[in-house]
C-alpha cells in the first residue's frame, strides 16, 4: 500500500525540455496557470542549443531552473524529482500543455493507494489548433482492478503519454532514480510501474493537450520503418521491467503477455513488413503474428469490440497485401491525418477512434 498523499500541499510540475524553444513558453505558462493553491514549476533543460535557456531564465524565481548536459528524458525526470517537494507530480513535456483544472479534477478522484490519475489529451497541431482527436478514447473507462489485470495478461492498458498523468510521490520514490536503466524515456518507467505499484484512476476528460508537430518521439507525421522496430524493442524492455516490479509486489505477469497487446500488434506487423532485417521478435512469421493478433483481439484490454476488430482486420490486410499497398495501410494507421474521409467515418462508426 502506498502512503497517504496530502492534497493540501504542493503540486509539482516538472517540465523536461530539449531544443523546444518554440513551445517551451506555452508549456511553462500552462503550468503556472494551474488552479491549485501551491504549484512549483521545475524546468529541466537537457542541454538545449536553441533559445530555451534564455526563455527559462526570463521567468526568474517563478520557476526552478535546472540546466544539465544532454542526458535524456529519464535523467531530466530524475533531476526534477530530486528537487521537487509536491505530494503529486506531473512530468510535462515541453511541447504539451495542461488545462488549469487538471489538479482539482485529480484531487477529487484521489484516495490512499493511488499510483497515478490519468486523463485524456486533446491533440493539437504545431500552432495549437485542435485536430479533433482525443486520446485515449476511453470508450471503456477502466477500474484500477481492470487496469492491473490487463497489464498482467497483455502488458497493455489504455494510457496517455507522460503529460497526461498525475503521479503519486510515494510511487515515484519506489522507481526514481532508476536502478535498472533500459530506456532514455522517463515515461517508459513511470507508465509501466504505475499499475503494479498502486491503483491507476482514470478521468475520461481532456485535461491536457498533446502537440503533434513532426519531432515528437511518439507521434508520426510520416512513416519511418526504423521507428516501428525501435518502439517494439522499447515495449519489450518495458514489459520485462514491469514483470520484475510485479514479482516484487507478489503479482504474476504472464511471460508471453506482450504478444497479446493490441497496442503492440500494429508495431509488430509494421516492423515485420517494412524493416524485417531489424525486426526484434526472433523467428517471427506472418502466421505467428496473425495467431497472436487473434489471441489479442479476444483478451480484454480496454478497447471496444469495433477497435479490436479494426486492428485485427488491418493486421490481416497489411500481412496479405503487396508491399506498396501494405505501406499505404500502415500510413493510414499511424498518421491519422492521412486517412481517407470514408475510413475516418467508418472507424468512428465502429467506435474504433473518437
Amino acid at each position: 500500500m502506498l502512503e497517504k498523499t496530502d492534497f493540501s500541499n504542493t503540486a509539482s510540475v516538472i517540465i523536461s525540455n530539449y531544443n523546444y524553444a518554440a513551445f517551451l513558453r506555452e508549456a511553462i505558462e500552462s503550468a503556472l496557470a494551474l488552479d491549485w493553491p501551491d504549484v512549483e514549476v521545475i524546468v529541466v533543460d537537457d542541454g538545449s542549443t536553441d533559445a530555451s535557456r534564455d526563455i527559462i531564465r526570463s521567468y526568474g524565481t517563478r520557476v526552478v531552473p535546472v540546466f544539465q548536459e544532454n542526458s535524456g528524458q529519464l535523467a531530466a525526470y530524475e533531476a526534477g524529482f530530486a528537487l521537487s517537494r509536491g505530494g503529486f507530480i506531473v512530468f510535462l513535456d515541453s511541447d504539451d500543455l495542461l488545462e488549469p483544472q487538471i489538479m482539482r479534477e485529480a484531487a477529487a478522484a484521489w484516495y490512499d493507494g493511488v499510483s497515478k490519475v490519468q486523463v485524456q489529451m486533446r491533440v493539437i497541431d504545431r500552432d495549437g489548433r485542435p485536430s479533433g482527436s482525443i486520446f485515449p478514447p476511453f470508450y471503456v473507462v477502466p477500474s484500477p482492478e481492470q487496469v492491473r489485470r490487463w497489464v498482467l495478461s497483455t502488458s497493455a492498458y489504455p494510457t496517455p503519454p507522460g503529460s497526461g498523468n498525475i503521479f503519486s510521490r510515494a510511487m515515484l520514490r519506489k522507481i526514481l532514480p532508476a536502478r535498472d536503466r533500459f530506456d532514455y524515456a522517463g515515461d517508459s518507467y513511470t507508465l509501466a510501474a504505475a499499475p503494479v505499484l498502486g491503483d491507476v484512476v482514470t478521468i475520461a476528460k481532456p485535461l491536457a493537450r498533446y502537440r503533434v508537430h513532426g519531432r515528437n518521439d511518439g507521434a508520426m507525421l510520416e512513416i519511418d520503418p526504423r521507428k516501428f522496430s525501435g518502439e517494439l524493442r522499447r515495449a519489450q524492455n518495458r514489459f520485462a521491467y514491469m514483470r520484475r516490479l510485479a514479482e516484487k509486489e507478489g503479482l504474476h505477469a504472464e511471460p508471453l503477455a506482450i504478444h497479446f497487446s493490441l497496442a503492440n500488434v500494429p508495431y509488430r506487423v509494421s516492423s515485420f513488413r517494412l524493416n524485417r532485417d531489424q525486426h526484434p521478435v526472433e523467428e517471427d512469421s506472418a502466421w505467428r503474428i496473425l495467431r497472436d493478433a487473434f489471441g489479442a483481439a479476444v483478451r480484454p484490454q480496454g478497447l471496444t469490440a469495433g477497435a479490436r476488430a479494426s486492428i485485427l482486420v488491418w493486421s490481416m490486410a497489411v500481412i496479405a497485401s503487396p508491399l506498396p499497398l501494405a505501406r499505404a495501410f500502415i500510413r493510414w494507421r499511424f498518421v491519422p491525418a492521412a486517412r481517407p474521409q470514408f475510413l475516418r467515418k467508418l472507424l468512428r462508426m465502429f467506435r474504433a477512434v473518437r
